[in-house]
């Protein structure tokens, strides 16, 4: 898969432990909008997606995450490579912590049925919604002006790269 870009602030010792989680996630317009989850607790936006389970490929993954948080099903034969970003750095009980995070466009079906979300996603607030990508964007460039994470980082990359690719 084409990497998109890296994030590495090389806050870690090269020679620690290293500890990789591989996580994909999806990419889904409707109507020129896109599909996020929202965080009601803290006021962000994030494309859906999450962890690689042991046994599972990236594309079902990708699958199983868009439908636990969003409660949209994908529609496998849509499902396309769009990029992935890594990240390095120093974890918070890792020496060093590396996540490729592989991004698929793909569709949904149009019913959608009821999110299954973790007990931390759902103190999160997580709430899916289709909106404008220039809101997604403008919302977190005011969240990571104030709370700069790695994951901001992430998704303010890939929001913008989609930017430029489908112009709001």
């Amino acid at each position: 898969m084409k990497r998109l870009f890296e994030i590495d602030p090389r806050d870690y010792d090269p020679a620690g432990e290293t500890v990789r989680r591989p996580s994909a996630r999806g990419i889904i317009f409707r109507d020129e909008k896109i599909l996020v989850i929202f965080s009601t607790a803290n006021h962000y936006y994030k494309l859906p997606g999450g962890g690689i389970e042991p046994g599972e490929d990236a594309k079902t993954a990708m699958i199983r995450e868009v439908r636990e948080e969003t409660g949209y099903t994908v529609i496998p034969d849509t499902v396309r490579e769009f990029g992935s970003v890594r990240r390095i750095q120093k974890g918070k009980h890792e020496p060093v912590f590396i996540q490729d995070n592989d991004y698929f466009l793909c569709e949904v079906e149009e019913q959608q049925g009821r999110p299954e979300l973790s007990p931390l996603e759902a103190e999160e607030g997580f709430t899916p919604v289709f909106l404008a990508l220039t809101e997604a964007i403008r919302v977190n460039e005011e969240y990571a002006a104030s709370h700069p994470c790695a994951m901001m980082e992430r998704e303010l990359g890939v929001l913008r790269i989609l930017a430029g690719l489908n112009p709001a």
